[in-house]
């Protein structure tokens, strides 16, 4: 079984976070060190470490994760300009925290935040 980590404490709102959206399935916080103008975490509320454990039940949960994505984008009036999202996967990927997350950045353009393609 995976070990808790903080975001599960900030699902169940054991610690203070600035959450844009949540429902029983997603809640979406503020990056506490911003990358971009809008940075928000998009994290299952259940605890998948990585995409490395995502198994086939959980493929609803992964769609509803893109489904969030693109509300909070719209939410947050930078969906029309355009925004990036970003899975980090495991320590040479540079994911942190070991709780699946979903990173939306926008709000400005992201030429030097990785691959433009």
């Amino acid at each position: 079984m995976a070990e808790e980590t903080i975001f599960s404490k900030i699902v169940r709102r054991e610690i203070p976070s600035d959450i844009v959206y949540q429902d029983d399935r997603v809640t979406a916080f503020r990056d506490i060190n911003p990358r971009a103008r809008v940075h928000i975490l998009i994290i299952p509320n259940k605890l998948i470490p990585s995409v490395n454990e995502i198994q086939e039940e959980d493929e609803a949960l992964i769609g509803h994760l893109f489904t969030v994505a693109a509300q909070v984008a719209r939410q947050e009036n930078i969906a029309s300009d355009g925004y990036r999202l970003i899975f980090n996967c495991g320590r040479n990927g540079g994911q942190e925290v070991p709780h699946l997350h979903m990173h939306l950045l926008g709000g400005e353009p992201l030429k030097g935040f990785g691959f433009n393609c």
